[in-house]
């Protein structure tokens, strides 16, 4: 995978990338477009941050019309959809929503965790 020169360490600070690189390279693309890409990549990172040990390694490229996110982290397991949600639980919706908004989504063991890259068109 192609590294950014540092890890972000937010995901606030991965969207930021995001939106530049979407900016740059599409500057015309759709509205909601961005939102879904900004929330697949906000989902992604943190997820990586609470439930996987960090981020150890982010790309965003865009090709064929298409932005590919890749997030990597420090555990091995998949994510998943709680089954049990009960009263006042926060959270557990992440992982359904980047199913949902991306076009493909691809897991990876990695020797370090996994890799999971997201997909999603820009028209």
């Amino acid at each position: 995978m192609a590294r950014t020169a540092e890890l972000p360490a937010t995901s606030a600070a991965a969207r930021d990338r995001v939106h530049e690189l979407l900016r740059a390279h599409h500057p015309h693309v759709d509205e909601t477009v961005v939102a879904d890409a900004l929330l697949v990549t906000s989902e992604l990172v943190t997820n990586a941050l609470r439930h996987a040990g960090g981020v150890t390694g982010f790309a965003a490229r865009v090709t064929s019309g298409r932005l590919v996110v890749t997030v990597e982290d420090a555990s091995p397991l998949r994510p998943f959809v709680p089954t049990d949600f009960q009263d006042g639980r926060i959270g557990g919706y992440g992982w359904s929503l980047i199913r949902r908004l991306a076009t493909s989504v691809a897991i990876t063991t990695t020797p370090t965790g996994k890799s999971i890259n997201a997909a999603l068109r820009l028209s």
